[in-house]
């Protein structure tokens, strides 16, 4: 048992090592473990401590945080991925962490000076030498921990800062590089910007509250919730996955990672019960990535949302949940009609955890309600991430199996740092992005230029910002895929007036979405790797099973009320209502089945019924859907039953 256990977690590994970044790291440090496990502990008792107490000014806070985390990487991540499995560090990556803590430490040293005489009479030859080792040492650790994608982008807007000035229609007078350098490095609006004083509070601490959750077994509690709640049901084994996958997308961080952690357990029982490959492995990644979307966490976005918009954390973990459900819906909606076609029963009750066992584990979802509590109570969230925490580790001792020794709880928070370290890369990298955005004014000119090729069409505005999301967002961590995508995107929406928050929930689902999106969708992928199906096949149902993602944020964007603006009961409960049905709708003619197989007539006739129903505002748009997908009810009931006749005749 032991040993396929063992052959199990090596497999794991391997598919996130193969399709997820953010796994490919060393696994055999030799003395150079406790090096790691000394920085990674230590980072994670810094950011305890300063949340306990308060944390220090932003850009202090932010270089230590990015020169532990960009030291970690080097010592954990090697320069190629064929080297994984290379006992030891190489010398080289040794320099480059000792490097990584020297410019950020440098920042810390000669805070004052940087910050203020050097604005007034100049920054010195050393510290421009500094700035660009630090912003080239930020590029390779990202493209070692997260990928090309964002290195990419970031390096393109290096260049158009130093060379912007002939690009026709967007260009600016250009920068020398001795100032942009020193912008970029040693200023509050670039690598030290938001997104990295947002990752050295609130998001640390969440990343390290999702870590106590695994190693507490609380995250098996979901699963175990999940399965007791929706098992027993048409397709048992398919709707279980998907509300365990919501479940934990809560409160991790990485569409591929809870792809592979969920489906190694999920995807087998799909195929068992019936279910094809291709499709037990698009269930699970579309689940997985709305688990991005699914507050309170929301992929570690939602702090920065926050503060771009103004909107407290606490309120948009509420705006959120409307979008979240709608998507969820028509995934499991999906995973339903699919079941009905191929005739895939529930789990019998005696393959389902007892609810008896799961009452006696109640106490496990402790940590979760006392973070939503809090948070809702008014209170920051730091407090709500500290006490999410505090909770967690106390429920620990309430059980033998899930108590943590001390050697665990030294585990624990070396990991608490260790998973932070891709957000830590992507963010610092979005914040060059962020950085030249602002010196050059691009957000804006990238706005007028979405504007005038729209031609004054609000679909059409709405339809190149959700194309430009997407490109942008392929192989970008959820973080990141936001930061850039509400620089960049989000501009051209509000200054057609669609309110803050409805635009920069618009431009966060089609960054999302890109996971799941071909030819770019490494959850599918991954998911793949386990069900042991074809990849591309996987990703196209995929797109089939989420394509709720793709129309909720239209909906929410022509009637924002289904993100709580200016909403009260009367004005959400119609346009909430009509889209779950029309969400049903959709699902069905994805799924090629509704009451029986339809017509192609038919399964043309319920896209089009579903989108009328979801369509805002217009009530003789949405009796038409209703008309017309009451039609097909009953057009689809008659041929069910006159087939049920034949057959017993």
């Amino acid at each position: 048992m032991a040993e396929n256990n063992n052959k199990e977690l090596e497999k794991e590994q391997e598919l996130l090592a193969k399709y997820d970044k953010e796994s490919a790291y060393r696994q055999a440090l030799g003395k150079w473990g406790w090096i790691v496990a000394v920085i990674a502990i230590s980072m994670t008792f810094f950011h305890l401590y300063t949340a306990f107490v308060g944390p220090y000014r932003s850009m202090i806070q932010g270089a230590i945080h990015v020169g532990a985390g960009l030291a970690l990487i080097f010592l954990l991540y090697p320069v190629k991925r064929t080297l994984i499995q290379r006992p030891g560090v190489a010398w080289y990556d040794i320099v480059l962490a000792g490097l990584a803590l020297y410019v950020n430490f440098y920042l810390v040293w000669n805070y004052e000076r940087l910050t203020t005489r050097a604005i007034v009479f100049g920054f010195e030859t050393i510290d421009i030498i500094v700035a660009t080792l630090g912003i080239v040492l930020v590029l390779e650790a990202t493209r070692r921990a997260v990928g090309l994608p964002i290195v990419i982008i970031a390096s393109a807007a290096l260049a158009y800062g130093v060379w912007g000035q002939g690009i026709p229609h967007f260009g600016h007078a250009g920068f020398d590089w001795s100032v942009l350098s020193v912008r970029m490095y040693f200023s509050s609006s670039a690598i030290f910007g938001t997104p990295i004083q947002i990752s050295s509070t609130y998001i640390f601490l969440f990343l390290f509250f999702g870590v106590m959750l695994v190693h507490t077994g609380i995250g098996k509690f979901f699963n175990d919730l999940a399965f007791r709640a929706t098992g027993k049901y048409t397709g048992g084994t398919g709707k279980a996955a998907v509300t365990a996958s919501a479940l934990q997308g809560m409160v991790t961080g990485s569409s591929v990672a809870n792809t592979v952690a969920s489906g190694s357990f999920t995807i087998p029982m799909m195929k068992r019960a019936g279910f094809r490959p291709e499709f037990a492995a698009a269930s699970e990644a579309s689940a997985s990535t709305g688990g991005q979307i699914m507050p309170p966490i929301m992929g570690a976005a939602a702090f920065i949302m926050a503060e771009y918009t103004g909107t407290p954390y606490s309120q948009i973990i509420i705006i959120a949940i409307i979008p979240a459900l709608l998507y969820f819906s028509g995934v499991m909606m999906g995973v339903h009609f699919e079941a009905k076609k191929h005739n895939i029963l529930g789990l019998p009750k005696d393959q389902l955890p007892s609810v008896k066992g799961l009452l006696k584990k109640l106490d496990l979802i402790l940590p979760l309600v006392a973070i939503i509590g809090i948070l809702l109570a008014g209170y920051t969230p730091t407090f709500a991430g500290l006490a999410g925490i505090a909770t967690a580790f106390v429920v620990s001792f309430f059980r033998k199996d899930t108590r943590l020794g001390f050697w665990k709880i030294l585990y624990v928070l070396e990991q608490g740092a260790r998973v932070a370290l891709p957000v830590i890369a992507a963010c610092a990298s979005a914040g060059i992005v962020v950085g030249i955005v602002t010196m050059t004014g691009l957000g804006g000119k990238i706005a007028g230029g979405i504007l005038d090729l729209a031609g004054g069409s609000f679909f059409l505005l709405l339809f190149f910002t959700m194309l430009a999301c997407i490109l942008l967002g392929m192989g970008l961590p959820t973080t990141a895929n936001y930061v850039v995508t509400a620089s960049m995107a989000a501009p051209a929406l509000i200054m057609f007036g669609v309110p803050d928050i409805a635009a920069h929930m618009f431009v966060f689902y089609f960054g999302i979405v890109a996971d799941i999106t071909p030819p770019v969708c490494l959850a599918a992928y991954a998911g793949a790797g386990i069900a042991r199906a074809n990849p591309m096949k996987s990703g196209v149902t995929a797109l089939k099973l989420a394509i709720a993602a793709f129309i909720i944020p239209y909906a929410f964007v022509y009637n924002p009320v289904l993100v709580l603006q200016d909403a009260t009961f009367a004005t959400l409960l119609p346009p909430l209502v009509t889209a779950f049905v029309g969400m049903m709708a959709i699902s069905a003619g994805m799924m090629n089945y509704y009451i029986t197989n339809p017509k192609l007539i038919e399964r043309i006739a319920l896209f089009v019924a579903g989108i009328m129903l979801i369509y805002p505002g217009n009530l003789m748009v949405s009796f038409g859907g209703i008309g017309l997908l009451v039609v097909i009810t009953v057009v689809q009931t008659i041929r069910k039953k006159a087939t049920v006749t034949n057959t017993q005749s």
